[in-house]
């Protein structure tokens, strides 16, 4: 068996792995680069034969796991595309929006350089289109979480929710090898316990190989009944101070915790009435496949709506839809809430929204979620003087702030809780999808408490699993 890494490798973004058994090829997610130091890499052809591969298999839908796709698939990939039941219904509108914003942003580049009589680093062209989404959803198949599927003679699958975002799964992988049973355990993107909206996410008693995501490795999120507190002091501060709150939202999983905690802090009167808008197309039609999904979400929440009560709406919020409506945002006169993608600021409406907000002091940003190096959301959370914004330098004299308890990642102790339920030694670990440092001092921690072997894979490597 041969395990390669191909993406999220001592990086943040790009997720992608390549499994192979001597039967079987197995591509675990296709994920979009974001960091601009990897951004060419979206564009470069993949290091291996797309028309080889014999299944893609989804570990959730965010970008930086999905996002490269329809590209494969325009590439030359033909074999079945498996992720869960409520993975397929986000996939649509995920990979359908990001394809829409690569267009987009493609002739507003072109215009751009045209009137400023220059050329751009990368092509001025969309990385893929609507029509190589539609490509690739006659090769989009669901599983329900918890049934083995065979994928070959030797090779089984079963999906475990990863508590992270609808849809989230962590893939066990059995293998048969010379008459022996090897069992690969893919993480995915690992979920916070004790979270609103989402289920906790599954453990493993054991596993012969181990990849596992590392993102928030290194520190501790804040105690999430603190992030109420944090959001209604940051709104009434902003609103005392005559600004806009604007915070850069993922449309999956984010934009609905989002609405969760401003529900309750509305009905508690801990803040002022005001206009605040969720404006993303892609996340209001997400709460809509949440509704569908009940049997995803966590008992709290299924109860809430049993009893008829929404967790996504409340006194004075407006879903936007339109480029019209989310225009007329910025005539409001009085201060307002606007939620926004994309979540690192790399594309999407929020751009237009930083453009109207950045430089006043009596507006705040607000980031609640990871902000991957060299996004334009990491400059602006890491205090830079001025950033490029739609081509145009800004300086940045709105308040800049962070809440971590946001976040849909297990920091540091979930982390090591969900790989210390494991009973047996495992073989292998392998650290991904977090910064090389972050990775390291996990490495470290499991090293000291449980002398077990881990690898920190280099972008491109390959490992024998047989030989470890």
């Amino acid at each position: 068996m041969q395990l390669s890494f191909f993406g999220a490798c001592r990086q943040v973004t790009g997720s992608c792995y390549l499994l192979e058994t001597g039967d079987i090829r197995i591509l675990i997610d296709c994920g979009l680069y974001q960091e601009r130091n990897f951004l060419v890499r979206n564009w470069k052809p993949y290091p291996f034969q797309p028309e080889k591969i014999d299944y893609l298999v989804l570990t959730h839908v965010h970008l930086d796991h999905s996002g490269l796709i329809p590209k494969l698939v325009r590439e030359g990939f033909k074999g079945k595309i498996l992720m869960t039941h409520a993975s397929e219904d986000l996939l649509h509108i995920v990979l359908m929006d990001s394809a829409r914003i690569h267009e987009e942003d493609a002739a507003y580049k072109k215009k751009r350089h045209k009137r400023e009589k220059r050329k751009g680093p990368f092509p001025v062209v969309p990385l893929y289109t609507v029509d190589d989404v539609e490509q690739c959803i006659p090769l989009f198949e669901s599983v329900p979480y918890g049934t083995t599927i065979a994928l070959s003679t030797n090779v089984n699958i079963r999906f475990h929710d990863a508590g992270h975002i609808l849809g989230a799964s962590m893939l066990e992988f059995n293998v048969k090898k010379n008459g022996k049973d090897q069992t690969i355990v893919f993480s995915g993107d690992i979920g916070q316990w004790d979270k609103p909206l989402m289920r906790d996410p599954s453990v493993f008693d054991r596993a012969d190989y181990v990849i596992m995501e590392s993102l928030y490795a290194d520190r501790i999120h804040e105690d999430p009944y603190s992030i109420e507190d944090m959001l209604a002091g940051i709104i009434n501060e902003t609103v005392k101070a005559r600004g806009n709150v604007i915070i850069p939202t993922f449309a999956i999983e984010r934009a609905q915790e989002l609405m969760y905690h401003l529900n309750r802090l509305v009905w508690k009167d801990r803040i002022p009435y005001m206009m605040m808008f969720l404006d993303s197309p892609m996340a209001v039609d997400v709460t809509d496949v949440f509704l569908k999904h009940l049997e995803s979400l966590d008992r709290q929440t299924r109860k809430l709506l049993e009893e008829g009560k929404q967790p996504f709406q409340f006194p004075g919020l407006k879903l936007i839809r339109s480029v019209a409506e989310s225009k007329a945002i910025n005539s409001i006169r009085g201060s307002c809430v606007i939620m926004a993608g994309s979540g690192m600021c790399t594309g999407g409406r929020v751009k237009h929204h930083l453009v109207q907000n950045i430089s006043r002091p009596e507006s705040t940003i607000v980031f609640v979620g990871y902000q991957a190096f060299g996004t334009l959301g990491r400059q602006i959370l890491e205090g830079k003087e001025q950033v490029r914004i739609l081509g145009k330098q800004y300086k940045i004299r709105a308040k800049v702030r962070e809440i971590h308890g946001f976040s849909a990642h297990a920091d540091k102790d979930g982390l090591f809780k969900w790989i210390n339920h494991l009973r047996e030694n495992p073989k292998t670990i392998f650290l991904t999808h977090g910064e090389y440092d972050s990775a390291n001092v996990f490495s470290e921690r499991i090293i000291q408490a449980r002398q077990w072997k881990v690898q920190i894979p280099e972008y491109m490597q390959s490992y024998k699993l047989d030989s470890l």
